[in-house]
């Protein structure tokens, strides 16, 4: 055989090989597409028996939900009818019970007419008989009944007029004292509902420290700490052997406290030196300034009072470290605001408006100058500046009479005044007349051309007068403390010797960058 017929038969046999295997693979794939057909449509005749059975399940439970649905609704139209029925008995009932009624009243109306037509003929009757009488009595008196009746009427109106003067001469003697009682009363009961603590001002502080080293660091080398101190507050600073203490003295409260918080700083800071001193007394007086606000704020709302000019709250505010008479003059105006607001209410009058002017009566003494009115006057301008009401106005300018009174709220802060400052103990007059003498002191010496700054210490018996280098020479120093000493002599009253120390320092400050 040849290649060629072995390759034909090769190819022969392959091919009759490929498509017995053909044949066989078909005939398998067949059998398996049968088998996977049958399978699906039996599990697809489960899902459709299982999803029949399902929808027939959910069909009997909203079927069973409907039944009950109507059930529960003929249920409520059934209850709805018995109201109904029973509502209809009722009516049924009130108008069987109206008509009743309606024949009562109709009993009673005929009663009634019968009863009116017995008094009319006893009227008839008793009218006969009156003109009968009224006859015999104009026979017998030889007047008729219009003569007899106005000679009585003029008669009863004389005694009436006798007996009402003298009933309303009782009533006014009765007024009068009952007024009196009742004005005692209204004062006494405002006194009693109103009590405050009496604290009388001193000249001087004690600032307390842990030991007596702090006493040489604060007045420094050669005193220079002390001195610059006591320059840049005005107070006259006290150390001496007392234990654990510095004595600050000086009439003015506000220069003391700052003096004192101050002191605190530095202590509390440890580093004291004239700069450092200057500094923190710069940020104290900045700090009391702000504390004087909160005050005067903190004082409005415990008294009630709103729509305060911020103005009439920073003053408010400086009464706190003001005195009058040694008492405390925040503290007396507190106290004249409770008072007048009691007595006005039992007066009924307005309360709030009289506690506004009971604690502004005396913002005259706590201006930022001090001008030559009298403080109830200048009190007065300044309520009228920053917009207060003109009953608050006139009661601040009437509380010592410089102004007419024009309105009930004066006459009752200045009995509060009275009230408030007339109490034992509540003022000293010798604190006052020092304070205004030391007042006086440090007005004299800023008058003179130079002056930068004037303090009063050791309760009067030192002026220190700080002078600018550039425009007071040394002899000019020395001359203004001999001008000063000369004046305080002819001018004023004082006991003992007053001395007068003018400072004059030039500093020179630079600053390397």
């Amino acid at each position: 055989m040849d290649l060629t017929s072995i390759l034909i038969g090769v190819l022969a046999g392959v091919v009759g090989g490929g498509a017995v295997v053909y044949l066989l693979l078909n005939s398998v794939m067949k059998k398996r597409r049968d088998g996977l057909l049958k399978e699906a449509e039996a599990e697809a005749e489960a899902v459709k028996k299982e999803k029949m059975v399902q929808a027939k399940e959910k069909f009997l439970q909203l079927k069973e939900e409907h039944e009950k649905h109507v059930r529960d609704r003929e249920k409520q139209l059934q209850q709805g009818q018995e109201k109904i029925k029973q509502r209809e008995s009722q009516l049924s009932r009130q108008q069987q019970d109206l008509a009743n009624k309606e024949k009562q009243v109709d009993g009673l109306k005929r009663d009634l007419e019968q009863k009116l037509s017995g008094i009319d003929r006893r009227k008839e009757e008793v009218e006969k008989m009156h003109q009968k009488q009224v006859a015999m009595l104009e026979k017998v008196a030889n007047l008729n009944a219009d003569d007899a009746k106005k000679q009585l009427m003029d008669s009863l109106r004389d005694e009436a007029r006798t007996a009402a003067m003298a009933h309303i001469k009782e009533v006014t003697e009765e007024a009068k004292l009952q007024a009196n009682k009742e004005a005692k009363r209204i004062v006494i009961q405002t006194i009693q509902r109103v009590a405050t603590e009496h604290a009388i001002e001193n000249s001087v502080s004690t600032f307390h420290i842990e030991n007596d080293d702090v006493k040489g660091r604060i007045i420094g080398r050669e005193g220079r700490n002390i001195r610059t101190l006591e320059e840049a507050t005005g107070v006259e600073i006290i150390v001496d052997d007392t234990p654990g203490a510095i004595i600050l003295s000086c009439f003015d409260p506000v220069r003391r406290e700052m003096a004192r918080l101050a002191l605190h700083q530095l202590v509390k800071d440890g580093r004291i030196h004239p700069g450092r001193i200057e500094e923190i007394v710069a940020k104290t007086k900045r700090h009391l300034e702000e504390e004087i606000i909160e005050t005067g704020k903190r004082t409005c709302i415990d008294l009630g009072i709103h729509g305060l000019h911020t103005e009439l709250i920073r003053m408010v505010g400086r009464m706190k470290y003001r005195s009058s008479y040694g008492q405390n003059l925040l503290q007396h105006s507190r106290e004249v605001a409770n008072l007048s607001a009691i007595m006005a209410s039992e007066l009924g009058l307005n309360p709030k408006t009289a506690k506004r002017a009971g604690l502004l009566h005396d913002i005259g003494k706590v201006p930022d100058e001090e001008p030559e009115l009298p403080h109830a006057l200048l009190g007065m301008k300044l309520a009228e500046k920053y917009g207060e009401k003109p009953d608050v106005c006139n009661a601040i300018g009437a509380h010592h009479d410089e102004i007419e009174m024009t309105t009930l709220f004066s006459p009752i802060v200045q009995a509060c005044d009275a009230i408030s400052g007339a109490r034992p103990g509540a003022r000293r007059e010798a604190v006052e007349q020092y304070i205004q003498r030391l007042k006086d002191l440090e007005s004299l010496a800023m008058s003179y051309q130079g002056v930068s700054k004037a303090f009063a210490i050791q309760a009067g018996r030192e002026l220190r007068v700080m002078v600018e280098s550039d425009r007071v020479t040394d002899q000019e120093a020395d001359s203004m403390s001999m001008s000063i000493a000369e004046r305080i002599q002819n001018e004023m009253t004082y006991p003992g010797q007053v001395r007068i120390t003018v400072i004059r320092e030039k500093r020179s400050v630079s600053v390397a960058k």
